[in-house]
């Protein structure tokens, strides 16, 4: 099966609310992280205002020649992105997925702030078996 890097959370405002190295390859310090993220969410946004198809969300996948990124964006404007090893099939299935977990368990957390860090067992150990068991490959739904 083909190796997830890493998996990010952006706010609607570009701050990184949650991190996860998901492998040994590509591990990054937390400077790094928030660079990573902060990066993306300006190509984001640019590539929305510059883009010459109307309604245009930004940009979805991002193809390197050592990973992938691959990009899902929620309606309250929070972004879902997983960096992967290239050509790893089901991913926009994966981050529909961890969007479904961030529902359920961050959102629905009563001690959750909006925009804030995510910090809930829950959504960790969830998305963690998502992300290391084979729903993976199962999640081409």
């Amino acid at each position: 099966m083909a190796a997830i890097y890493s998996l990010y959370i952006i706010n609607k405002s570009g701050g990184l609310i949650f991190y996860k190295d998901c492998g040994t390859k590509g591990r990054m310090d937390t400077n790094d992280s928030l660079r990573v993220a902060s990066l993306w969410h300006s190509m984001h946004a640019i590539s929305q205002q510059l883009s010459p198809v109307n309604g245009c969300t930004g940009i979805e996948l991002l193809e390197a020649d050592t990973f992938d990124l691959h990009c899902f964006q929620s309606l309250p404007g929070t972004k879902f992105f997983v960096v992967c090893e290239p050509g790893t099939p089901h991913m926009e299935s994966l981050l529909r997925y961890i969007y479904e977990l961030y529902t359920d368990y961050v959102l629905k957390n009563p001690f959750y702030e909006i925009e804030m860090p995510i910090r809930c067992e829950l959504f960790d150990i969830n998305l963690t078996q998502a992300v290391q068991s084979d729903r993976v490959a199962l999640l081409g739904r």
